[in-house]
């Protein structure tokens, strides 16, 4: 029996989650729900642990999902909307300079983006046509400001929303050589911290619906 991770940040994005599985119609057991945490080193440690133990087992899993709500850059993602991670980058992974942000790739220390599995990603995209695939930014401080939101897309054209751990998750799975992907729905803009302007319960029926629509 293969098995599917999907990985949340806290428990509130899981129960979603779980949901949709339910909703699905698959076998509960091939699909395992877990949070491991907020942010991205906590993402990273709490699902290679997770690929780790399933591994040593004997039942190492097929792939494993970054799922969660994120922020939308507007006019990209709007609220409600799902978004898939053609690519996941760490955004704030880099040093400052007079010239602007650094990404870590130019220091020469490795990388700050990770592409999407090609075959998961297809697979989610033919589940969820309606879904908008771009870059998800990972950002261990979420955007709280007009500029820095500009920013961001500067530097990121590409980029449809943010979060906080498919960088971290990415990572696991790339060293556990396990295929992964990142799916989130939209709880809030992008931009000046309003949390009036956050919409959590129409993220998380959301999110229910692309697992689902994803897992069916």
């Amino acid at each position: 029996m293969t098995r599917l991770l999907i990985v949340t940040a806290v428990e509130a994005e899981a129960a979603a989650v779980r949901t949709g599985v339910l909703a699905s119609g698959v076998d509960p057991a091939t699909v395992d729900v877990i949070p491991v945490g907020v942010g991205p080193a906590a993402a990273a440690a709490g699902t290679a642990r997770l690929l780790a133990l399933a591994e040593a087992g004997g039942a190492a899993y097929r792939a494993v999902i970054s799922a969660g709500i994120a922020g939308g850059f507007p006019g990209r993602a709007e609220v409600g909307a799902t978004v898939l991670g053609a690519r996941t980058i760490a955004a704030d992974l880099g040093a400052e300079s007079p010239e602007g942000f650094l990404p870590v790739d130019r220091l020469g220390f490795g990388s700050n983006l990770l592409e999407a599995d090609p075959a998961l990603l297809k697979t989610l995209t033919t589940a969820l046509p309606h879904a908008i695939v771009g870059d998800i930014l990972t950002l261990s401080t979420v955007t709280g400001t007009a500029g820095t939101a500009a920013a961001l897309l500067t530097r990121h054209p590409d980029a449809v929303a943010e979060a906080m751990e498919g960088y971290g998750v990415a990572c696991a799975a790339q060293a556990a050589g396990v295929p992964c992907g990142e799916l989130r729905t939209v709880s809030n803009p992008i931009g000046p911290r309003d949390r009036a302007a956050w919409r959590l319960r129409e993220a998380f029926s959301a999110l229910t619906e692309a697992t689902a629509a994803a897992c069916g």
